[in-house]
């Protein structure tokens, strides 16, 4: 994209702070800021998403189907996780303080946070980042289309997810009854993975904690392969 900004313009703007553009917010502790063009006039081809997240809450799964997005943990630590459409493999990337994962443009993928006072940097390649959430490809499909195509119980995908009413962002909802909750005493440090409630890291991902690991993975557990972000 090719900036047109007149620099001698008495509009044009250098500086902008981003608690004045809140994009969502769970509650005090689980939000997101943002900033685009529309906030800073000479910002060109870029833009941020600033997430503070509590352990265990979520990024949605979601896409950006117009912009590849890098994520750069400032403090805590996240798992982001994201399919490759090519080798149809689920990759799970831990990253702490200093750490970065890049998502590329369209990939379908999420963030767990793996303690409190997480706080994650999203920064694009577009001047708005486009979300296309998964919750609402799941409540604005029609349940008789996901019941044909998948050959389902049309009755218990609906009752499924009709809790879904809006789009989620920053997951679990508030008030969720249908599990654990993101600060539940069992959790294990990556994200609601049904069957390793109650049980500890090691058990849950044994090849996890092997020894050449533990030097540099952190306290988190792959659902799938382990990739470490060193050798990417």
């Amino acid at each position: 994209m090719v900036s047109y900004m007149d620099f001698t313009s008495p509009d044009v703007q250098f500086t902008y702070d981003l608690k004045n553009n809140n994009f969502f917010t769970k509650d005090s502790r689980n939000l997101i800021n943002a900033l685009g063009i529309q906030q800073l006039n000479t910002l060109g081809n870029t833009s941020v998403l600033d997430i503070y997240l509590s352990r265990g809450n979520v990024i949605e799964p979601h896409i950006h189907q117009n912009a590849s997005e890098l994520v750069y943990c400032i403090s805590g630590s996240a798992v982001v996780s994201l399919i490759n459409p090519f080798t149809k493999e689920l990759l799970n990337l831990p990253i702490t303080p200093g750490q970065v994962a890049n998502v590329p443009q369209g990939w379908w993928h999420y963030e767990v946070a793996g303690e409190d006072n997480t706080h994650l940097l999203a920064i694009f390649d577009a001047p708005v980042p486009e979300f296309i959430g998964g919750s609402d490809l799941l409540r604005l499909t029609p349940a008789s289309i996901f019941a044909h195509t998948y050959c389902l119980n049309e009755a218990m995908v609906k009752e499924t997810l009709a809790p879904i009413t809006d789009t989620v962002v920053i997951g679990p909802p508030n008030g969720c009854a249908g599990g654990k909750s993101a600060d539940s005493k069992g959790y294990t440090g990556y994200g609601m993975v049904p069957g390793y409630y109650n049980q500890p890291a090691e058990q849950a991902y044994p090849s996890y904690y092997a020894p050449q690991y533990q030097a540099q993975a952190g306290p988190y557990a792959p659902q799938q392969r382990y990739y470490s972000i060193w050798e990417r």
